[in-house]
């Protein structure tokens, strides 16, 4: 039992160093201090900032609590070894040893935390997903990439917001940009930033020949509106039209959409998903304001693979990852070399492994 006790005791001590890492402690301060900012009666006069503040609480909350009872569970099984007393091979032994393994697995989970080391991997995230090269394959590539993070989005418990959307013509979408709030959102999705191949017999071949087609991805942290970043209206066109998605007769019929481009950097946002034109105004805003954030930390790194990786046109020779449906079924990441021949899974939002082993890649690269 000394050896049993002493595992518990070495996985104790690990879940301390890392809860030291990753600043529990301090994370318990803060949600004391948005507990009290939730207490007061006019916590809901600013919906939109009372939302966010009540995101922010239940994201350290969900942290906080997973690591405390995990040691709470770690506690109560060094207890009951303690007093046990029993000798390897019995019946209570084993109970003890099957449970310390369940205890370690979670570890392992919350282990995985430690990998998020950019200053923004807390931040949520803007991605936007663009058709590339391929015609129609390429424009319903793109809807199956949105159906794939919309359903890892909620496998994961992430919160999210169709910011735009502009369906194509034939099949699928020429674009869609998602807000996506959520624990440590930014630093899973900056995996996915870059160009995503498709290889696969067409659907709309009537040859039933193999097409290879292409869509972008870009993943942008959100940021605070502090006034670090400053955008001059001379320096701006604002654009407005009527929506082109769904969304009711009031939508369809009226000049809601908002179209906004910096002149100075040729950045273009867009946004059509309110009724108001003064809300889709307020969220393109907010897209703008952290694509402008994008460019100047590049600047800043004078490093452009920094934030915003391979992201852009979609096109041969720049994709980040294969996913193959025909002749075999195969997702490559061709920065990691990681693979896995369980294509649906990760098209039906699996992606936890390839994200993972993104993350150890920066990290070994990093420490190289």
């Amino acid at each position: 039992m000394e050896n049993l006790i002493k595992k518990i005791n070495d996985l104790r001590e690990k879940v301390v160093k890392t809860k030291e890492v990753l600043g529990i402690e301090r994370k318990k301060v803060q949600l004391n201090e948005l507990n009290f900012l939730m207490a007061k009666d006019d916590f809901w006069k600013n919906n939109d900032q009372a939302v966010k503040v009540s995101q922010e609480a239940e994201f350290f909350k969900t942290e906080i609590d997973r690591f405390e009872n995990l040691e709470k569970e770690i506690r109560n099984l060094e207890e009951l070894a303690v007093l046990s007393g029993e000798n390897e091979g019995d019946n209570i032994y084993n109970d003890i040893e099957i449970k310390l393994i369940d205890l370690e697995k979670e570890f392992e989970k919350l282990e995985f935390f430690l990998l998020f080391s950019g200053k923004d991997d807390d931040k949520g995230a803007i991605l936007s997903i663009h058709a590339g090269s391929g015609g129609v394959d390429a424009q319903d590539w793109a809807e199956i990439l949105e159906r794939m993070y919309l359903r890892y989005f909620e496998k994961k418990g992430f919160q999210v917001e169709i910011l735009d959307r502009v369906p194509a013509n034939e099949a699928g979408i020429k674009n869609s940009i998602l807000k996506v709030n959520g624990l440590y959102v930014y630093g899973n999705l900056r995996s996915e930033n870059g160009v995503h191949r498709l290889v696969r017999i067409s659907p709309f071949d009537s040859e039933d020949l193999r097409h290879t087609s292409f869509a972008g991805v870009e993943v942008i942290p959100q940021i605070e509106d502090d006034g670090a970043i400053k955008i001059e209206e001379k320096d701006i066109r604002i654009d407005v039209y009527k929506s082109s998605g769904p969304g009711g007769q009031g939508v369809n019929t009226t000049d809601s959409a908002v179209r906004i481009v910096h002149l100075p950097t040729n950045v273009s946002v867009s946004c059509q998903s309110e009724r108001s034109q003064h809300q889709n105004k307020e969220k393109a805003f907010q897209i703008l304001r952290a694509k402008l954030y994008q460019l100047q930390e590049e600047k800043n790194q004078a490093d452009l693979q920094k934030i915003k990786g391979s992201a852009g046109q979609g096109t041969w020779g720049k994709q980040i990852r294969s996913y193959v449906f025909q002749p075999y079924q195969m997702v490559k990441d061709h920065r990691t070399g990681f693979s896995s021949n369980k294509l649906d899974e990760v098209i039906n939002g699996d992606l936890d492994e390839f994200i993972e082993s993104y993350l150890k890649y920066l990290l070994k690269n990093k420490n190289n």
